[in-house]
């Protein structure tokens, strides 16, 4: 945790729930079959509160963050926790980042997208919510396994309501 200017600490623990529900969904399917590697795509990843909590249960995760800085204290905090799990710390814009692992044939067992109301790429990319999450999600859902765990999403925007993100999910994710 860390005060910063722009009324950020470095976590919200109102997601620790999701935390929670993406551990358990992890060591459930874990205890199923013990030798199977579960892949986590954390989306906008931020300090990595999420990715921690999937590499404790037990999960390979890839971490990508638009902002160096952010994927810094996110491998700072896996540090700090003795978590040895592998992980891959991506610098990386979202929308480009999933476009390749299409491309690549990559898939996972489940996402956990947080993105927020508006940013910027490291390249200089423009992320409106409102605008482009609809195509970011239906985008994701190929990157899928047959049988995923969860995915899951969060927003703060005002923009979007709950239900219309569920409604999101609901349609997209069948």
């Amino acid at each position: 945790l860390k005060p910063m200017g722009f009324k950020h600490t470095g976590v919200f623990p109102e997601q620790a729930v999701n935390w929670d529900y993406t551990a358990a969904r992890i060591r459930a399917a874990k205890e199923k079959n013990p030798e199977r590697e579960i892949k986590i795509l954390n989306l906008f990843g931020y300090t990595g509160a999420a990715t921690l909590a999937c590499m404790e249960a037990g999960a390979t995760v890839t971490h990508v963050d638009a902002s160096k800085g952010m994927v810094q204290w996110a491998r700072e905090n896996a540090a700090a926790s003795n978590l040895e799990r592998p992980v891959r710390w991506l610098v990386d814009d979202c929308v480009k980042f999933v476009q390749r692992e299409i491309r690549r044939g990559n898939h996972y067992d489940g996402i956990i997208m947080d993105p927020p109301s508006y940013g910027r790429g490291p390249g200089g990319e423009v992320w409106k919510l409102e605008e482009q999450l609809y195509g970011l999600v239906e985008m994701c859902v190929p990157v899928l396994t047959d049988d995923p765990l969860f995915f899951i999403l969060n927003s703060y925007t005002t923009g979007l309501s709950p239900s219309v993100m569920a409604y999101l999910l609901g349609v997209l994710l069948r």
